[in-house]
């Protein structure tokens, strides 16, 4: 399984939509748009889940993909780096 980033992301894209943008390359494991802890509202990027094969098809096709007006950027998510707080030696 690997798991896809899609920036760029209209804000009034929901979970569902993604879903079914992904959905028309293979079966989507998971859905999700990122948003703003204090707002709620989307900050203009998520991550869907899906088989590897399905995913290299997805990201092919997807990538620079105009969706609302707003081309997106899709690829392989990378994991994100461990953050050290200021408490962290």
């Amino acid at each position: 399984m690997k798991k896809i980033y899609v920036g760029n992301l209209p804000w009034s894209t929901n979970e569902a939509e993604l879903n079914d943008l992904f959905s028309a390359y293979g079966n989507v494991h998971s859905a999700a748009v990122v948003s703003d802890r204090e707002t709620g509202r989307s900050r203009g990027f998520g991550f869907v889940e899906m088989d590897a094969e399905d995913a290299d098809k997805a990201i092919n096709a997807l990538n620079g993909h105009e969706v609302g007006g707003r081309a997106l950027r899709v690829n392989e998510a990378q994991e994100r780096p461990r953050r050290s707080g200021p408490n962290r030696w």
